[in-house]
């Protein structure tokens, strides 16, 4: 029972709905199919998706996170070496029958996005690899976590890509993707400087990452404006993160600690989003 609960908040929780979301939304939009496929993928981006992003991280940031105040909750788990092989082990193989199951249903394209996505996933926290101590390449590749599942959704449903809309709606959740990562680094500069971490954020400092952060959000929001109404309305739903930015302005590195109190809001922020989407979408 305690390594169910160990596994269960090592991967997030509060953070399931915002892969599994991007995927079955992209996929049933360009399909229109609500069957097995849907579910399966639904299900894989929900649960052993995120147990393999976030578990996979808990177990090779350990020594960082000791030195974290905010690990030990819904952001994120301080998980005790005798549970990281276990979690290894359970991400993995908890992967690894959707996997197979979405390869043997998709085309060349949805399965060469698929491993894309999975190796995005390793890539950002496995030794060897440590994507997110490469600045700005840690940014990227955190929003491909989120990107990503909707990007193979819609190679599952073979949509032709020569469409505007699409590269628009792909481009400004990239850039929506990098935004939220950054400020999320801000938070962590102190912290990650301690550990030996580098980031974004550890790189060019916790003013220029918000300000860097709110230009993000503002060229995404520009470009959602370029859809079809009335899905341009989501543009909308960048107004409310940089209200939450916008103190945070002159932020500085001694101080970084504070944007924690605007990321616990983003946090909740994604769910309105996601509420703003999908009524424009019904």
């Amino acid at each position: 029972m305690e390594a169910l609960k160990q596994l269960f908040w090592s991967s997030r929780p509060i953070s399931w709905i915002n892969t599994a979301y991007p995927f079955g939304l992209a996929y049933w939009l360009a399909s229109g199919d609500t069957g097995i496929n849907l579910w399966i993928g639904v299900l894989f981006f929900l649960i052993p998706y995120n147990l393999l992003m976030y578990g996979i991280n808990d177990v090779f940031d350990y020594e960082s996170d000791l030195r974290n105040p905010r690990k030990g909750g819904i952001e994120g788990a301080l998980l005790d070496p005798k549970w990281h092989a276990l979690t290894i082990r359970a991400a993995v193989l908890s992967c690894v029958p959707f996997v197979a199951y979405l390869t043997l249903v998709g085309t060349s394209g949805s399965t060469s996005w698929l491993y894309l996505c999975l190796f995005m996933v390793i890539a950002y926290s496995a030794k060897g690899l440590r994507f997110k101590e490469k600045p700005f390449l840690d940014s990227i590749t955190s929003s491909l976590h989120f990107v990503g599942p909707m990007i193979f959704g819609l190679t599952l449903a073979e949509v032709n890509f020569a469409q505007s809309q699409i590269i628009i709606a792909i481009l400004a959740f990239v850039l929506w993707g990098v935004a939220s990562h950054s400020f999320g680094a801000v938070q962590d500069v102190r912290a990650d400087r301690e550990g030996g971490i580098s980031s974004i954020a550890t790189v060019i400092g916790a003013r220029a990452t918000v300000r860097v952060s709110m230009a993000a959000y503002v060229t995404a929001a520009l470009l959602l404006l370029g859809l079809e109404w009335p899905y341009s309305l989501t543009s909308l739903a960048a107004l409310p993160y940089l209200f939450i930015l916008a103190p945070f302005w002159n932020i500085t590195d001694a101080t970084c600690t504070l944007a924690n109190s605007g990321w616990k809001k983003f946090i909740w922020l994604n769910f309105l989003a996601g509420t703003i989407v999908t009524l424009l979408v019904i």
